[in-house]
């Protein structure tokens, strides 16, 4: 029987839309705030590492506060809508916030500013409205067609601006005049957008009732400890949500890349260039992942075997950089990213299962609060990805004076840029061959109706 339809094309490609605002947050701030940070403000890579890992402590607390509070929140528009549209006025103000460190409050006042914004960024406004734009999946269509679907356009649309904002960001920041009023220029004018956008978005989908979504009865209220409960004995949500720690931590690593770029390799206008070898390959496997979960039958098969290519990848473009082949190192990256490709735009797909199989063992619907993993990856898996880089670049003994950094330097970016990448896809494959939720759900079905 086929499943009923919910969606019609402007309503999925005005959904995917809203990780254009996502990512002239994210893909901005993960890529380019630690070399404004230490080239720039002239702040120390580590210690800017540090704060940014204790500003991760407070994350995981308000990633479950914000999905439990999705979950009972009900207004017109919607239990998700309305954190997605008013969470992003924060996101807008914090993101030039962090860009607009005054140059004369002295040293110490330079971290505290950073380290304020950049907490309520990460923790309480980016938070809310990634949480609500995640759990929209589950919100507004009950087709696990439409949930692949709207997937794909939105990750589409998430690399494609990730692509934009790598290539051309810093050449857009000399334009504006560079320097410390050039960032923040560029700040101002990505928060603008991701205003616009974000509200473009919100707009073109609505939240199904609840008679129609998910039908929620009044004895199964819960508390957030219980909202907590209920998601840490998913064995599947804790899988995914370590699968998405470990895949920001990769890209942040990757996108360190302009370090390698311009210490390494001695040109940093390659860094774009890489960012095509990702991102292009991404999208194309985007496009492609409805058909292919259509004829491959599901999600974990096609999963597991586009994370194995990928890794492949991945490892192959170690050798690659040794050798000295900067073409072999890009189609090595195309691979692996295109490799990869399948599960960034089925992700929310899987999300929406793992949140039916604690249905179907517990009884209760938790939405909201299962998305929160994709908050909880982001910043976590990001944050720790940048605060790592950090404190390996100190170690390192990096110093931004130098045109030429020293050998101990130069062997760490080589460490981040080519092994923990290579690492992290071996571990994240081995998580996706355990991640089977689609046979769990159907066997708990058949028992069900026996």
């Amino acid at each position: 029987m086929e499943e009923k339809k919910y969606l019609k094309w402007y309503n999925k490609v005005g959904y995917g839309s809203g990780d254009i605002a996502g990512n002239v947050v994210y893909a901005f701030l993960s890529t380019f705030v630690l070399i404004y940070l230490t080239n720039t403000v002239g702040l120390k890579s580590g210690i800017v590492g540090t704060l940014i890992a204790v500003s991760k402590l407070f994350d995981g607390v308000t990633d479950v506060f914000f999905g439990a509070m999705i979950d009972k929140t009900k207004t017109k528009m919607g239990k998700a809508r309305p954190w997605m549209l008013y969470g992003y006025i924060g996101c807008a103000v914090t993101l030039i916030a962090i860009f607009a460190i005054p140059e004369n409050i002295g040293e110490t006042a330079q971290y505290i500013w950073f380290f304020i914004a950049y907490s309520l960024l990460n923790a309480v406004f980016y938070t809310a409205n990634n949480i609500a734009y995640s759990a929209l999946t589950a919100l507004i269509t009950r087709n696990s067609k439409e949930r692949v679907e709207m997937g794909s356009y939105r990750f589409i649309f998430a690399f494609s601006t990730s692509l934009l904002i790598q290539s051309v960001t810093i050449k857009f920041v000399s334009l504006m005049g560079g320097g410390a009023a050039g960032w923040r220029m560029v700040a101002i004018v990505y928060a603008v957008i991701g205003l616009a956008v974000n509200t473009i978005s919100v707009l073109a989908v609505k939240e199904l009732p609840e008679e129609e979504g998910a039908k929620v009865k009044k004895e199964e209220k819960y508390s957030m400890r219980e909202a907590a409960g209920l998601l840490f004995s998913n064995k599947y949500y804790l899988m995914i949500c370590v699968t998405y720690i470990l895949q920001q931590i990769y890209s942040a690593m990757l996108s360190m890349g302009i370090y390698y770029m311009m210490y390494v390799l001695n040109n940093e206008n390659l860094f774009p260039v890489f960012s095509w070898a990702i991102n292009i390959p991404l999208i194309i496997a985007l496009i492609a992942t409805p058909q292919l979960v259509t004829r491959w039958g599901g999600l974990y098969k096609l999963n597991l075997t586009g994370y194995a290519i990928g890794t492949i990848g991945r490892i192959l473009v170690i050798p690659a950089a040794y050798y000295g082949s900067v073409p072999l190192m890009l189609l090595f990256t195309a691979v692996a990213a295109f490799g990869m490709g399948p599960w960034q735009g089925d992700m929310n797909a899987v999300i929406a299962n793992c949140s039916e199989y604690t249905y179907l063992t517990k009884h209760k619907r938790v939405d909201g609060t299962m998305y929160s993993c994709t908050s909880l990856g982001v910043k976590l898996g990001g944050g720790l990805g940048t605060a790592i880089t950090g404190w390996l670049l100190e170690f390192s003994r990096f110093d931004k004076k130098l045109s030429v950094q020293p050998d101990s330097c130069l062997n760490m970016l080589h460490m981040m840029y080519l092994w923990i990448p290579a690492v992290l896809c071996i571990v994240i494959t081995i998580l996706m061959s355990r991640m089977n939720v689609e046979k769990a759900n159907k066997e708990l079905m058949v028992h069900t109706e026996r």
